[in-house]
């Protein structure tokens, strides 16, 4: 027998008739005096709430995190406490620049985000599959990702804006490469690795510091579509991704990813020969091996979408004790952009909403503002210091930060401009078939460029990387008619 629930309103009163409006007769209009009709339409009138500006759609999971091998020389951080320790998690993994109702198998880069509910707090870590970014100073995230979004005069995607602004930027053609290379469609969430892509700190219990990178390697393989398989899949299936880990968890084909990191002590950072706080770099893993950590598993599909993987709040400002920043750039850029966007999209009382709730009580002098439902603080005062020794500070600070010196708005490329010899050494590893195809790939995305200088500057890059695949690109070109009145630059 099918469970019948009772339909009332919002003030918890039945509702008498829910498939016919008030109204003096069959003929006659509606009467004003029909709430339940009204609180329908209204709320409905809201269900959207903003969509993110990236990060739009995703497959969300909840899971666990278990500590296999001790890394407590270098982190007091309690998740990392003991080998067998077992923290809850909520994972989000994306497509970055596509919108929500975009198709999982197109070529872009996936965030990959995760929620730990450790018992000194929540903390956040925001990354994506792949080591780097495509800038390095985050007062051009505006301006990349207006870039990969519709153009304002036709209201389609512009690839022309993308080439330009990238060979414009060339700090960008590391993770260009990787985007156009066969790992640019993963076949789901499960078969990718994640990364938290920026450099953190890790804090001992002696208060000595260390630099961290975090790599989580899918324990079931990488597997990537070709643009030929992604296009069949698309016209199968939209929703590919969110279908395949919605099937693997229910028949308890767990997702895993084995936990590694890279540590750098601290001093190393100022002397080592890349700049180990720019994102659009790696840590080579043969002066900064991978060190074991843990397994997270995904186990536990949401029961709603909405209350979790849509109103899940993500920011690598969410930090614990034993966790902490890096002079990245990009990343102090985002310590301020996640939690405002927060605060936007879905409120400055967030944190309530179970999936963003941590384990732990918070208790702090912030008050009011929309959907306050935890009792707001009750009666206590609302601000410190005050005379009843609430809201005392705990913890320890950090150990002193060295910073460089007088403030500027410096440029990366007055004392670094080696965009190229990372993209290089990573086209080196691509077999014979990877390389054609990335050629392809680059070619194909490029085939909508008009304009002949940003063509050809574009292009020519890529010879920075290797003349090889520059020749490849222009080849490809070659064998369009379109572009047979397009010369070979040198």
């Amino acid at each position: 027998m099918i469970k019948q629930n009772k339909l009332f309103s919002d003030n918890g009163a039945p509702v008498v008739n829910d498939n016919n409006t008030l109204s003096t007769g069959p003929k006659s209009p509606l009467l004003l005096q029909d709430h339940w009709f009204l609180e329908k339409i209204a709320h409905f009138d809201r269900e959207r709430i903003p969509e993110r500006v990236v990060h739009a759609k995703a497959v969300g999971a909840y899971g666990k995190f278990t500590v296999t091998d001790d890394i407590t020389a270098f982190t007091k951080a309690d998740i990392f406490s003991e080998i067998g320790k077992e923290t809850r998690v909520f994972g989000r993994i994306s497509v970055v620049a596509a919108e929500r109702g975009a198709a999982d198998a197109e070529r872009d880069v996936r965030g990959f985000a995760l929620k730990f509910y450790t018992r000194e707090g929540n903390w956040d870590l925001v990354g994506n599959n792949t080591p780097v970014f495509f800038i390095r100073d985050p007062l051009k995230f505006p301006d990349f990702i207006h870039t990969q979004k519709r153009d304002p005069k036709t209201n389609t995607k512009n690839n022309e804006a993308a080439w330009d602004f990238w060979s414009l930027n060339p700090e960008s053609y590391h993770q260009v490469l990787i985007l156009m290379s066969d790992r640019g469609i993963p076949t789901d969430a499960r078969h990718l690795d994640g990364y938290g892509s920026h450099t953190f700190s890790f804090i001992n219990k002696d208060n000595q510091r260390f630099w961290v990178k975090f790599h989580f390697k899918s324990l079931l393989g990488n597997k990537f579509f070709t643009d030929d398989q992604s296009k069949i899949v698309i016209g199968e299936d939209r929703e590919s991704s969110q279908n395949d880990m919605l099937d693997a968890i229910k028949r308890g084909d767990f997702p895993r990813w084995k936990l590694y990191v890279q540590i750098m002590p601290e001093d190393e950072a100022y002397t080592y020969h890349i700049h180990p706080f720019d994102l659009t770099k790696v840590w080579p893993h043969g002066d900064y091996p991978l060190i074991p950590v843990g397994i997270m598993e995904f186990n536990e599909i949401p029961k709603n979408y909405f209350q979790t993987v849509e109103q899940a709040a993500f920011t690598p400002a969410h930090l614990v004790p034993g966790i902490g920043l890096s002079p990245d750039r990009v990343l102090q850029g985002r310590i301020f952009a996640y939690g405002d966007a927060h605060r936007y999209r879905l409120g400055v009382n967030h944190r309530e909403i179970p999936v963003n709730r941590p384990i732990t009580p918070y208790h702090s002098v912030h008050r009011d503002g929309f959907m306050r439902t935890d009792g707001n603080g009750g009666d206590e005062v609302n601000y410190a210091p005050n005379s009843q020794n609430i809201y005392e500070t705990i913890g320890e600070e950090e150990p002193p930060l060295r910073l460089e010196r007088e403030a500027l708005h410096y440029d990366f490329r007055d004392y670094d401009d080696d965009y190229f010899s990372q993209p290089k050494a990573l086209y080196k590893l691509f077999d014979e078939g990877e390389k054609q195809r990335t050629a392809a790939n680059i070619a194909n995305h490029m085939s909508s460029i008009k304009n002949q200088v940003i063509l050809e500057r574009a292009i020519n890059l890529w010879g920075n990387v290797s003349e090889r695949l520059k020749d490849d690109i222009w080849e490809k070109f070659k064998q369009e008619s379109r572009f047979l009145n397009n010369s070979k630059a040198s």
